[in-house]
Formats: C-alpha cells, sequence, structure tokens
C-alpha cells in the first residue's frame, strides 16, 4: 500500500522513483521532472520551464496520485483534456475526469455532485469562472493548483483568453493551494508575467534548455504563394512521414488540404481549424494520433498537448506572428529522439497576415471612443448590457476577440459588474486613457516580436543559435543535422518512414461515430 502525502512532506528520491515506475510504468524520471514534484510535495510554488517533449504532465499527475487532496488542472484546449484523461484511464487511474462547457446540464450537475471522488480535475480557465463550479470546489480539499501550458498567461490572456488573468482570484478562493505553472516556451518576460499574474514572487523557479537537438531547421525563401505549392507536393511525395502543416488561415488551410489530396491521392490528408465543430476535430486529432492520417494542413488550433512521438516533418506555410509560437509549433516534431525537420516558406507578400492579424486582435482608438459612447448611452437609457455576449459585440461593432479584451479590462477597472453598467465621469476619463495606453503597449509588443522572427527568418548565420539566443544562453550541438544556414539540404535528409500504413477504407467525416461512440454517455466527452 502507497503512502498518500500531505503536501509539505519530504519524499526521498528511492520513494519517487518506486511511485513513477508503479503509477505510470517508467523506471527514470526525465530532466526536471523529480526536481519540480520534491519542490510540490514539500508545499512550494513552483514555475518549471521545461523542453517540448519531455513529460511536463507527469509532474502533476504523480503529485495527484501522492498528495492527499484534490490537484485541478487549467488546461487551454478541451481535447487536450480529453486526451489526457483517456490516456490516464488507459494506465488505470480511473479518479480523473475534465470538466468543459459541452457537458449537458444534467450531465454537468451529476459530474458536480461526486467531484470530491476524484484525485484529478482538468478545467478550462472559462469554466472555472463559474460561480457554481466555484462553491463547490471551495468547499474540497484541493492540494495542487496547475496551469498547463502556463505560456497562455502571457500570450492569450489579455486579448483571447482573459480569464488566465483571473487564476489568481480562484487560487484565493480555494484556500491557496500550492501553485504549479508549467510551459514548454517562457522567455524571462513571460515567466515575469505569469509570477505578477499568480502574485507569487517567491515562486521556485525550475528552467531548463528548451532547444531540441534533433530538429533540424530550414527556412526557403519564395516569391509567391504559387511556389509553395510544388515544395510542398515534392517533399510529401518523397517522404511518408506524419507531418503538420501551419496556415495563418483557416480558408487556406481547407484549400491547400484539397488541392494536396488531388496531387498525392497516395497520402492521407485532413484539415483542422478552430471553426470546425468539436467533434470534427477531436475525430481528425485521434486519426492523426492512430496513424491513420498522414498529414495534417491547420492553424494553431491544432497540436497543444499532442503526445504524438513520430512526426517527423512541420511546415510552416505562413510566417507564425513570435518565436514563441514557431518554437511550440515546431516542437511537435521528434518526440521520439529521431531525426525531424522543420520548414519554414518565407514569402514577403504573405507579411501583410501577421500584421493584419495584430491589428484586428485588438479595438483602435476610435473604436474605443465608439465604446463609450455606447455605453454612457447604454447607462443613461437601461444601464444594463444585454446578456448575449454576440449581442454586446453586435451592438457595440466589436470582434468576440476586441470584445473579451475590452470587457477584461472594463470589468477590472470598475466600469461594468457583470452586464451592470457603472457610471463616473472622473473614473470613466481615466479608464479611457488607461486602456488605451494598454492597447498602444500591446500592439507595440506584438509588433516587435513579428519583427523578432522577421529578422530570424533573414538571418545569415546558424538558424539554432539564433532562434534560441532570447531564451536560454547557449544550444545543444545538433544530433543529426543543423539548419540550412550550416550546410544543411533537405535532399540529403533520410527520416524514419511510415512502412505498416493501415488502410482507412471511411473518411475522417464517415468514422466519427465510431471513433467517439456518439450516443454513448461519456463522463469526460
Amino acid at each position: 500500500m502507497l503512502k498518500i502525502h500531505s503536501g509539505g512532506d519530504f519524499v526521498s528520491q528511492p520513494e519517487l522513483e518506486n511511485y513513477l515506475q508503479t503509477y505510470f510504468g517508467y523506471s527514470t524520471f526525465r530532466v526536471g521532472q523529480k526536481e519540480i514534484i520534491q519542490d510540490i510535495m514539500e508545499g512550494r510554488d513552483v514555475l518549471g520551464v521545461l523542453p517540448t517533449g519531455s513529460g511536463k504532465s507527469i509532474c502533476y499527475q504523480l503529485s495527484a496520485k501522492l498528495l492527499d487532496g484534490i490537484t485541478i488542472v487549467v488546461s487551454p484546449l478541451i481535447s487536450l483534456m480529453i486526451d489526457q484523461v483517456k490516456q490516464l484511464k488507459a494506465i488505470n487511474f480511473k479518479e480523473v475526469i475534465a470538466l468543459n462547457s459541452f457537458m449537458e446540464p444534467m450531465e454537468r450537475r451529476k459530474v458536480y455532485q461526486k467531484l470530491h471522488t476524484y484525485k484529478l480535475i482538468y478545467v478550462s480557465p472559462e469554466l472555472l469562472q463559474k460561480k457554481e463550479l466555484q462553491n463547490i470546489l471551495s468547499k474540497l480539499h484541493i492540494s495542487l493548483f496547475v496551469i498547463d501550458e502556463a505560456h497562455c498567461i502571457s500570450q492569450w490572456g489579455y486579448e483571447f483568453r482573459p480569464d488566465y488573468l483571473k487564476l489568481n482570484t480562484i487560487v484565493e478562493t480555494l484556500n491557496n493551494p500550492t501553485i504549479l505553472a508549467l510551459s514548454a516556451t517562457a522567455t524571462s518576460n513571460v515567466q515575469r508575467d505569469i509570477i505578477d499574474a499568480m502574485k507569487r514572487p517567491a515562486i521556485i523557479k525550475h528552467i531548463y534548455p528548451m532547444d531540441r537537438d534533433n530538429i533540424a531547421f530550414c527556412v526557403e525563401e519564395v516569391e509567391t504563394d504559387n511556389e509553395k505549392l510544388p515544395i510542398l507536393s515534392n517533399l510529401l511525395t518523397n517522404y511518408r512521414i506524419p507531418t503538420l502543416i501551419y496556415f495563418s488561415s483557416r480558408q487556406t488551410a481547407e484549400d491547400i488540404s484539397k488541392l494536396l489530396s488531388d496531387k498525392i491521392p497516395f497520402r492521407r490528408i485532413a484539415f483542422y481549424h478552430g471553426g470546425m465543430e468539436q467533434i470534427d476535430r477531436i475525430a481528425i486529432q485521434q486519426q492523426f494520433m492512430n496513424d491513420q492520417l498522414d498529414i495534417i494542413c491547420c492553424t494553431s488550433a491544432f497540436g497543444m498537448g499532442i503526445n504524438k512521438s513520430n512526426i517527423r516533418l512541420v511546415i510552416h506555410y505562413h510566417l507564425p506572428p513570435q518565436l514563441e509560437s514557431f518554437i511550440q509549433e515546431v516542437g511537435r516534431a521528434g518526440r521520439d529522439g529521431e531525426s525531424s525537420l522543420s520548414l519554414l516558406l518565407f514569402s514577403k507578400k504573405d507579411l501583410y497576415i501577421p500584421k493584419r492579424i495584430i491589428q484586428s486582435e485588438l479595438p483602435s482608438k476610435q473604436d474605443l471612443q465608439s465604446v463609450f459612447s455606447h455605453l454612457l448611452n447604454i447607462f443613461n437609457s437601461s444601464g444594463k448590457l444585454p446578456s448575449n455576449e454576440q449581442q454586446v459585440q453586435n451592438l457595440l461593432q466589436l470582434s468576440e476577440t476586441q470584445w473579451r479584451f475590452l470587457r477584461f479590462q472594463l470589468e477590472k477597472h470598475g466600469m461594468i459588474d457583470e452586464n451592470t453598467i457603472l457610471y463616473e465621469k472622473e473614473n470613466w476619463e481615466k479608464v479611457f486613457q488607461k486602456i488605451n495606453n494598454l492597447i498602444f503597449e500591446r500592439s507595440l509588443l506584438k509588433e516587435n516580436k513579428l519583427n523578432e522572427i522577421i529578422q530570424w527568418v533573414h538571418e545569415k548565420e546558424c538558424l539554432r543559435k539564433h532562434l534560441y539566443k532570447s531564451f536560454q544562453s547557449s544550444y545543444q550541438k545538433p544530433k543529426f543535422q543543423c539548419c540550412s544556414n550550416c550546410g544543411f539540404s533537405i535532399s540529403e535528409w533520410e527520416p524514419l518512414e511510415i512502412t505498416n500504413v493501415k488502410n482507412v477504407e471511411l473518411s475522417w467525416e464517415n468514422k466519427l461515430k465510431k471513433l467517439l461512440f456518439i450516443g454513448v454517455n461519456d463522463e469526460a466527452k
């Protein structure tokens, strides 16, 4: 019978290795895992930055088994939560569940009634804001609060997912359990963002080099998009390897997927983006995981937390908006340590895409003036915003991202409370200036990050060295090839290819029922 520990217990290295073998079947820890777990078991808050594919999840999954209370894991994607729950249940870790907004109300109520029976609970930051869930969790013994992919606090918290910036308040509601924040890509500035957002200045840092010595880097500059398709079709014809192709446009991801399917029908290809139905996305993800698809044409919505070890090739059809995103996406390749490749197809004519995305993410000064005018008019009439978020966006003529950003700022500065508008002239004038200044700062930060990756693309020296210089002081010697600036040529690349190809008689659309057991009530669904 293995001992259950309370936070603050010292657990020896032999004990931890025994637990690791017993629960997960691993004989040794990977880099950083043991040190992080030891600090958690002794009740210390931890920020862990470990390379992609290094098994960050073991840090909290093993801790969850050993601690006497419940572990909460804040995870950014439903598909990631579902995937991790399935993997844990497959190794007989049964006391785990994923809570998400797609649960039917009756199912959610049933699950909430027995939350005390679980050791590990995955949940989105948005669902954690619901008072009903907060009230239930506050009555339970929470030992550990985990922010997985913690760079989302800095990368997404201001615009896309402002609920990430409210996590510290949730921790207080849960009686201040130990905090573990994990990331694979966190510069010193991002680390500061995480620490400030969680209000943990004394947090213990475990920062490890993030470069991957088995991935070669290649940048190929082209004049137009017309030159990209032949490069893709030739490369994907020559190699049968699991491949991700990243796009900044959903429509382009769909279009290129169809064109490649026509050009190389002997490769199994699908597209994936955030505009698709959740059930379709999960089906494609599962088929790719099971080697039933070779190539995924996707946006950044695909890949976070994907535990597939044999991805050999990551192609960027468009330039990512920042080096952090690029490193995260490239890091999905070669997790088994075998030779893998990152190929970026760069066209100067594509630069308008990330610039347009940056402009669209934040409201302009004119947008802000219009919003304040609308809010004053509403205050003088009903005093309340519509309860439907889409109606608010339409009324204020803002995108979903712009309204999320503004709602958080307006709540933070006491201008709205839920849907009630709170008017005080002097405060409104100050808040307008504060928000306008923040918009300028965020836009400038994003433009600087875009300029960093543009500079990297045009780098004449070693691409590997300059890719990681913002994150660490040195980098590992390449295990196989280095980069296109150090003499690497794709024509000389010899990756491990797929030899045992599974037959897929049905398209992914028609296999949904088989993959997902549609109609079966699954509590992790």
